[in-house]
């Protein structure tokens, strides 16, 4: 078997190419991605020189290239993760998503079409379906109600998706996330920006009055979800995978600075981001039914090996704080690293 991961020098598409190699020793794996500023092949130095490894740099939207590497790497498979991700930048700045995440997936799908590959794995988010209430999950069939242009463009990603199966019979599969945490996730995002922050003693921002509940899932249970379904998943399904553990956002950085030995005093509560979601909950059953999955990482474990990741791996957080990564921050976001008169608090999911 030979896959195709598209976006797999990012947080989560990094720690799924690991996964991969690791679990499924007679399979290859072509990395194709564009290198954007979230995009980084330190996250997979460990396994570059495995000859079972392949690094493209390459953009979905390039549809003639994608044709190209599928065609001469012979791949059997495509799972996608190649996508724009802050909920923060694509409040500031719509566009950028709207091409990666809904014309780059179209692009993809169409040359998957043109070459014939056997799966196709859409991997999207839970927030394509909004905000809930008080009580309830979000299912594989629960309303559409993205809230912000990032989720918006990635709800119509899915449905591009289902509607190549439906009208070409492209086999297609969708996936629906909560919210990941673990190694390599980029400093923008609020459980590596609260231990970064916490880390130098820099106040740890939070939005409105912190009681924003999401359902989080350590990236590698993601990841064990994920294969389950790129071998077996049903053509033309979708899949929710969580991991049943909501916390609030002041729940997690409490947990974080309790863990560094941190006061709560570094505790910041700023502006509220527009049309921010109140609760995200998801229930897995169809995947654990289906495929079997059940999750192997508590948040209490899972929390603390991030944490032990993030204070043995200083420097590569660093280097993304203090080098290139700045030129991507407006003045709406340059004090949030400094921890000086942040407004934003990173991505809560």
């Amino acid at each position: 078997m030979k896959i195709l991961v598209t976006g797999g020098a990012g947080f989560i598409g990094s720690n799924f190419v690991r996964h991969v190699l690791r679990e499924k020793t007679d399979w290859e794996v072509v990395n194709y991605d564009v290198l954007t500023y979230a995009g980084n092949l330190e996250n997979l130095q460990d396994v570059e020189e495995d000859p079972r490894y392949t690094f493209v740099k390459g953009d979905i939207a390039d549809r003639k290239t994608v044709v190209e590497v599928l065609r001469s790497e012979r791949c059997d498979r495509i799972i996608n993760f190649a996508a724009e991700t802050h909920v923060d930048r694509s409040i500031l700045d719509p566009g950028p998503f709207l091409r990666t995440n809904v014309e780059g997936t179209q692009s993809l799908l169409e040359a998957a079409r043109d070459v014939g590959v056997e799966r196709f794995i859409q991997v999207g988010t839970d927030e394509a379906y909004g905000s809930l209430g008080e009580e309830g999950y979000f299912v594989e069939d629960s309303p559409l109600q993205p809230s912000s242009p990032y989720s918006a463009s990635k709800t119509a990603a899915d449905l591009l998706a289902l509607a190549y199966h439906k009208t070409y019979r492209l086999p297609v599969v969708v996936t629906r996330g909560t919210n990941n945490y673990g190694p390599y996730q980029f400093p923008e995002k609020l459980i590596p920006l609260a231990i970064a922050n916490a880390m130098r003693d820099k106040p740890v921002p939070i939005y409105g009055d912190g009681l924003y509940r999401r359902d989080w899932i350590h990236v590698e249970d993601h990841c064990r979800g994920l294969l389950a379904i790129l071998e077996n998943g049903a053509i033309g399904e979708i899949y929710n995978i969580g991991a049943d553990c909501e916390k609030t956002n002041l729940d997690v950085i409490r947990t974080i600075l309790k863990t560094l030995g941190k006061p709560e005093s570094l505790m910041r509560h700023v502006e509220d981001r527009p049309g921010h979601d109140r609760r995200y909950a998801t229930q897995a059953a169809k995947l654990r039914s289906e495929l079997g999955f059940e999750p192997e990482w508590s948040f209490d474990r899972g929390i603390s090996e991030t944490i032990r990741w993030y204070q043995e791996h200083r420097s590569w957080w660093e280097r993304i704080i203090q080098g290139d990564y700045r030129r991507y921050y407006d003045d709406q976001y340059k004090g949030r690293l400094e921890g000086g008169g942040a407004r934003r608090e990173g991505d809560a999911g």
